[in-house]
């Protein structure tokens, strides 16, 4: 399947991952082809069903989930992030809070 893929300046690039590819996989395919870190990758789907606007965090922190699993199809819009390195906070994860205006 293809995916698109937007980052937080706007530029779009495609993505194409396996019918059962993983989160894990989506995350390689990008850092080869982006050159981006793997492991400070983070995902939100666009989840939009056109009556309301939606959007759900993609985990990657249980081995073998299925993107499909999280809804992601061939054309689905996953908005990209990269964890900012923060020596002083590396113990604790990225909290990504979505503004309460978005989510209708």
């Amino acid at each position: 399947m293809k995916v698109v893929v937007e980052n937080l300046t706007g530029t779009l690039f495609y993505v194409q991952v396996g019918n059962k590819a993983t989160v894990a996989d989506l995350k390689r395919e990008i850092e080869a082809q982006q050159k981006l870190p793997y492991d400070r990758l983070i995902f939100i789907l666009d989840t939009d069903d056109h009556d309301h606007h939606r959007s759900q965090l993609i985990k990657d922190d249980v081995d073998g989930v299925l993107l499909v699993d999280y809804g992601v199809q061939d054309g689905s819009h996953i908005y990209m992030f990269v964890n900012p390195l923060d020596e002083e906070s590396t113990d604790h994860p990225f909290e990504f809070n979505w503004p309460d205006s978005l989510l209708g």
